[in-house]
C-alpha cells in the first residue's frame, strides 16, 4: 500500500537527540515518518511515543554500517510508499582521540558511521528520492568539520585536538557538495545543530549534554532544508543562522 499523498521522510539514528526531534517536528506537519534505528528496542519505544503524540510513525531497523541492513530498510520503506521525499542522514559518532594515540582503525570504525554510512543510505535510497516531485537530502554535519572553524582559534574546536570525527565531517561535506553537483534534481544541503557565530553547540548525548542550544533550536536549521520548496538552494552549508564558511 502506497502513501503518495503524504510528505515522507527517513531519518537515520531517529531514536534520540536531534533525529529524534527532528521527526517529532516533521511529524507534527503530518509527514509520514521513517524513523531509522540501530537498536529496534530504543527505535520502537521512539515510534511509539511519537505515534502517541499523533505522528504517523514506521520505525525502520538500520545499521548504516551495514549494507544488508540498509538494503532491509529500503525494502520496508517500499512496503509504505513508492517514493520518498526527504533523507534526512543525522546518524552519527564521535570519540576523541588525540592524534598522537589515533591508529587507522580507529579513525575507519569513526568514517564507516559518518562518512560510509550517509553514502550507504544514499545510494539505496536514490530510486525512490528520484521517484519524489522535489526530493532533498539533508546532512547532518558538524562545524568542526569545516577548515574556517578549525583555523580560527576563537572558536573552541580549535583547540579540540582529535583526527577521526572532525576529518569525517570534512569528508561528508565534500561528499555533499559532490552530489549536488552531479544530481541537481534532488536537493543536498549540509547542516551544524549549532550557532558557529556565537561558538554554541546543541547538547545532545554524544557532547554529554554540555552545549549551550536545545534539541529544537539545533534541528532548526534541519527542519529548514527539508522544507524547502522546488526553487530551493542545494550544495550549501547553513546553522540556525544562517551560511557558514567552508
Amino acid at each position: 500500500m502506497t502513501h503518495s499523498e503524504q510528505t515522507s521522510v527517513l531519518i537515520t539514528g531517529g531514536n534520540k537527540g536531534l533525529g529524534f526531534e527532528s521527526a517529532r517536528r516533521l511529524g507534527e506537519r503530518g509527514w509520514t515518518v521513517f524513523l531509522g534505528s540501530r537498536d529496534e528496542g530504543r527505535g520502537q519505544a521512539a515510534a511509539d511515543k511519537l505515534t502517541a503524540g499523533g505522528a504517523n510513525v514506521v520505525m525502520v531497523p538500520l545499521d548504516v554500517t551495514s549494507e544488508e541492513s540498509v538494503t532491509d530498510a529500503v525494502r520496508l520503506v517500499r512496503e509504505h510508499t513508492d517514493r520518498l521525499d526527504v533523507l534526512i542522514n543525522n546518524a552519527g559518532v564521535g570519540r576523541a582521540v588525540a592524534p598522537a594515540e589515533a591508529t587507522a582503525d580507529e579513525v575507519h570504525s569513526v568514517y564507516d558511521t559518518n562518512v560510509y554510512g550517509p553514502v550507504r543510505v544514499t545510494h539505496a535510497f536514490l530510486p525512490l528520492l528520484r521517484a519524489a516531485d522535489n526530493p532533498r537530502v539533508v546532512m547532518v554535519s558538524s562545524a568542526v568539520g569545516t577548515f574556517a572553524v578549525v583555523t580560527d582559534p576563537e572558536q573552541p574546536a580549535s583547540k579540540l585536538h582529535e583526527l577521526a570525527y572532525s576529518s569525517s565531517k570534512a569528508a561528508l561535506n565534500m561528499i555533499t557538495v559532490r552530489y549536488a553537483q552531479a544530481l541537481p534534481e534532488i536537493k543536498f544541503n549540509l547542516i551544524t545543530p549549532g550557532e558557529v557565530v556565537n561558538h554554541k553547540f546543541t547538547a545532545t548525548d554524544m557532547n554529554h549534554h554540555t552545549g549551550e542550544l536545545t534539541v529544537t533550536e539545533g534541528t532548526d536549521p534541519i527542519v529548514k532544508l527539508a522544507t524547502i520548496d522546488a526553487d530551493g538552494p542545494t550544495g550549501i552549508f547553513i546553522d540556525r543562522l544562517g551560511p557558514i564558511a567552508w
